[in-house]
């Protein structure tokens, strides 16, 4: 198969190559180099990238829908509007990623690392993040609805406008991480780990805090209308009963 002058195929090397607004729906680049490539648009719907090199390549609005990126590399990539619904991005490596305004709804992220990705605005609703590391990630205004977050790191994260209603984020770390403003509604939250987080002004109606760690935790403002705090340690220091 051949695109743009260009043999595609498992581990072809198409380091810098210019796939910009290409057809490569159900393409096989499994191992293939993509290191710095352009995207730009290109239609990648259905194709498999598992273990292929994409480091700083350029996936601006590009289709990505229920593409297998089973262990890819996509440090640095700008991955700005692309569509990665239903993708399957196991253990990928998307750190420092610009993934703004991406639609990565019912995307396969398990293990998957963001330390320090760009994911404002992104939606993530229903979305598998198991075990994720989003440390010092940016999540502002991110869709983050019925999300599983069970066991995610997000530390330092910023999640200020972030939208996890109903989100399940049993044992998720959050030390530190900024969420103002954020809607928790109905969120399970149940051995969170939120010491030092900012919640000022957070929506946590109905959520369950059931032996979370609240110490030096802000919850100025925030709603805690029908939460449960089952042996929570609170800002206190003291245990709730």
């Amino acid at each position: 198969m051949e695109v743009n002058g260009y043999t595609i195929g498992p581990k072809a090397i198409l380091t810098c190559a210019d796939f910009t607004d290409a057809d490569l729906t159900e393409a096989n680049l499994t191992e293939a180099n993509l290191e710095g490539a352009s995207l730009n648009r290109a239609n990648l719907s259905g194709a498999t990238l598992n273990e292929a090199d994409m480091t700083g390549s350029y996936l601006i609005l590009a289709n990505l829908k229920k593409a297998k990126l089973h262990r890819a590399d996509l440090h640095g990539t700008n991955l700005t509007g692309a569509n990665l619904e239903d993708a399957n991005l196991l253990l990928a490596n998307l750190e420092r990623a610009n993934l703004r305004s991406a639609n990565l709804s019912g995307a396969i992220l398990t293990d998957a690392n963001l330390t320090g990705a760009i994911l404002t605005g992104a939606n993530l609703t229903g979305a598998k993040l198991n075990g994720t590391k989003l440390n010092g990630a940016i999540l502002t205004g991110a869709i983050l609805t019925g999300a599983d977050l069970l066991g995610a790191k997000l530390n330092g994260a910023n999640l200020r406008d972030a939208n996890l209603e109903k989100a399940s984020m049993l044992v998720a770390s959050l030390i530190d991480a900024d969420l103002m403003d954020a809607n928790l509604a109905g969120a399970n939250l149940a051995g969170a780990r939120l010491n030092g987080a900012n919640l000022f002004c957070a929506n946590l109606t109905n959520a369950n805090l059931n032996g979370a760690n609240l110490s030096e935790a802000n919850l100025s403002e925030a709603c805690l209308e029908g939460a449960r705090l089952i042996r929570a340690l609170m800002p206190d220091g003291s245990r709730h009963n």
